[in-house]
């Protein structure tokens, strides 16, 4: 799993724990920590800062928090994962970076798009999303409609090439994009690692667990 370098990283650890819950055996990938020769079956692209504007043609005067030196080595290891056939989980900025390594744009900042949607960012599931019924999104979790979180003023636009959006908030902004042949991608614009105690939530990490076996 990618993320930022800090040793104490919230993030990190609760996906940690919800991949162990899955069975699966976690390895921490970041600028700071190389996973060496550790064998990898399957790769999550965690949140974290805005993605460098420059990479999908964005507004490269805009005041935005980057940290170009990971979006460098997680698009390294998002094309890795995509050669390789490994089953991918994108969150958050996760699933806005494996959008832009695919081609697609992203909405640089959401929030002058708010109508109807609360965007106080939290970690409950106070946000409303429904999912498509025949996406596969819908299927691992066993539900069209969801509570989750959200920590994010950004969000994917023009979806890159294989993938399509399934799920949207109450203001139409994308919330869950997926890959339209064969390929295991998924991507989700809220934070399950935080929700792992929802069995809905739990089963993104199982879904990932499965496919990687």
């Amino acid at each position: 799993m990618t993320g930022n370098g800090r040793r104490w990283s919230p993030s990190w650890w609760c996906t940690a724990l919800a991949l162990r819950l899955t069975g699966a055996v976690p390895v921490r990938i970041s600028v700071r920590h190389d996973p060496g020769e550790a064998s990898l079956d399957g790769l999550v692209i965690g949140g974290g800062d805005d993605i460098s504007p420059e990479h999908y043609g964005g507004d490269l005067e805009a005041r935005v928090r980057t940290d170009p030196e990971r979006d460098a080595l997680e698009m390294h290891w998002i094309d890795k994962a995509l050669a390789a056939g490994w089953p991918l989980l994108g969150i958050c900025r996760g699933a806005q970076l494996i959008n832009v390594v695919l081609g697609g744009t992203l909405h640089q900042d959401i929030r002058d798009l708010r109508r109807r949607t609360y965007n106080r960012p939290g970690l409950l599931p106070t946000k409303q999303v429904a999912l498509r019924a025949d996406s596969r999104i819908a299927e691992v979790c066993g539900r069209t409609r969801l509570r989750v979180n959200s920590l994010h003023h950004q969000a994917v636009n023009e979806p890159g090439e294989g993938l399509h959006v399934v799920g949207h908030d109450l203001d139409r902004i994308a919330q869950a994009i997926e890959d339209t042949g064969s390929r295991a991608i998924l991507g989700v614009q809220w934070h399950p690692e935080y929700l792992f105690y929802l069995p809905a939530q739990l089963a993104l990490f199982r879904w990932l667990q499965h496919r990687a076996r």
